[in-house]
């Protein structure tokens, strides 16, 4: 595999460069700015490098378009030529692939690979103890977490979880029985928690709960409800187990370090005060931005019960709650610029466009029996909504039927009426009908 500059953090797995490797059609490592980082031999053999600095496929990889499209490259013998390219996202790195062929197996091929470099960074990010997210992969998570906090005004908060007197499990029944009490604390806790939510394995006996969305007031809740759920647990060989619990909204102009401090603070507090207890950092970004405030527009708000309990879906669903407020505040503010709002338009349109895609791949996977017509349905909406786009580029309709578009019948009433067919598919004791294998 030819290596422009150096690889993209977490995709320089070698089983994730051999996937890349052995993928039928030529395709290209991306880094955030659009510029490729790692090229496979298919695409060396079939266009070379100098492809790459093609205007039209310059233009797609720095402002990508959701789906296939056509741009000219540099032919061998008759100048330029017209070929489908398209630019994906896998676990947040943009993917670039080339396809001047019509093979229907494409698109398997593509979801195969998305799905196995999924799994590959699962496993390498996952606590090989416990099953939780491992802190490594907190660390790569929060910076875009707060991206997204800050960008679209909705609160995130941590929640630090302290085993009480753990030390005694080691030295009563011993450190075997000490893990079993690690990966059990990990089940009862995930259960506890909401679809949403993510759970790592901090250090030792301490747990990190990252809530999106939520301020150090539901954090609290949900910590609270994390604590007594633990308490009326039963140990295997054990018995009754305590916890303790720091909570801490961000605060917007605070780094990352600081704001993990002052969880750290919360719950020192809580062992201090006699432990099996909540203690909570009452600062957050929520209270400023709500003091900030003025007249808005009416937001989208989330609520649990929009959860189906599949996390992909429930992530981006989420994301498209925070992406249309987004829209949706800066439609309403006079001082927004058309740049403001043409981005916040397009962010959304090519999230849904992406959510879309990858929903049909899990409803498939599930053996969905309404998927035909749920395809159907978003190809409708897309449909819609690039026909409003263009009218409004043409003055046939204005801006603002596009946003209420988007946000009423796109994302809030198509997930009330039709994603909620699907919510039964993903409870705890189904199982996906197919996988994927390499």
């Amino acid at each position: 595999m030819n290596m422009l500059k150096n690889s993209i953090q977490g995709l320089d797995d070698p089983a994730i460069r051999d996937l890349i490797e052995r993928f039928p059609l030529p395709l290209a490592l991306l880094d955030d700015a659009g510029v490729a980082v790692m090229l496979n031999d298919r695409f060396e053999r079939t266009y070379g490098r100098e492809v790459l600095d093609s205007a039209s496929l310059q233009a797609l990889m720095r402002e990508p378009i959701p789906g296939w499209q056509k741009v000219q490259v540099p032919g061998c013998e008759h100048g330029e030529i017209e070929i489908k390219a398209q630019v994906f996202r896998v676990q947040g790195h943009p993917v670039l692939i080339l396809d001047n062929a019509t093979d229907p197996g494409s698109l398997l091929q593509l979801n195969q690979l998305q799905q196995q470099i999924t799994e590959l960074e699962r496993r390498s990010f996952t606590d090989a103890l416990t099953g939780a997210w491992s802190r490594a992969h907190l660390d790569r998570v929060v910076a875009s977490e707060l991206d997204r906090s800050k960008r679209a005004r909705h609160p995130v908060s941590l929640i630090l979880i302290d085993i009480d007197h753990f030390k005694q499990v080691n030295e009563t029944y011993g450190h075997r029985a000490g893990d079993a009490v690690l990966y059990e604390l990990v089940q009862v806790s995930a259960a506890a928690i909401r679809s949403t939510d993510t759970l790592f394995r901090w250090g030792g006996d301490e747990f990190v709960v990252l809530a999106s969305s939520t301020d150090y007031g539901g954090a609290a809740t949900l910590a609270e409800k994390i604590r007594s759920t633990v308490d009326r647990h039963r140990f295997a060989g054990v018995g009754s187990m305590k916890i303790s619990l720091g909570v801490a909204e961000h605060i917007a102009t605070e780094r990352a370090e600081t704001w993990f401090d002052r969880v750290d603070r919360a719950l020192y507090r809580a062992k201090k005060g006699g432990r099996n207890r909540v203690c909570v950092d009452a600062r957050g970004s929520s209270d400023m931005w709500a003091a900030e405030s003025g007249p808005s527009a009416i937001p989208l708000i989330w609520q649990e019960a929009y959860e189906c309990g599949e996390p992909t879906i429930d992530r981006q669903h989420r994301e498209l709650f925070e992406l249309s407020n987004v829209l949706l505040e800066a439609s309403f503010k006079s001082k927004s610029s058309p740049q403001e709002l043409n981005e916040a338009l397009e962010k959304l349109l090519a999230h849904i466009a992406q959510h879309f895609a990858d929903e049909e791949v899990l409803l498939a996977r599930y053996g969905y029996k309404g998927l035909d017509a749920h395809r159907r349905a978003h190809a409708r909406l897309l449909a819609r909504a690039g026909q409003l786009k263009a009218s409004a580029a043409a003055g046939k309709a204005t801006l603002g039927n596009l946003v209420e578009f988007l946000a009423n019948t796109v994302v809030a009433q198509h997930l009330f009426k039709e994603d909620r067919k699907f919510f039964p598919l993903f409870k705890k004791e189904n199982a996906p009908v197919e996988s994927f294998s390499s």
